[in-house]
């Protein structure tokens, strides 16, 4: 029987990524880097598509 794989979402992908970024240049842990990781995506997703 095959393992069911886990689809990840392009914000679940963004999220991972942004969470790594924050870990490699930070001493923050895994947790409070994917909160953190959470709100830069929230507030950049608020800025207008013609500023960013």
């Amino acid at each position: 029987m095959a393992t069911p794989t886990q689809i990840r979402s392009p914000y679940d992908r963004r999220v991972e990524l942004v969470k790594d970024t924050i870990k490699d240049h930070s001493k923050l842990g895994d947790k409070a880097a994917g909160d953190l990781a959470v709100h830069v995506l929230h507030v950049l997703n608020t800025i207008p598509e013609k500023v960013r």
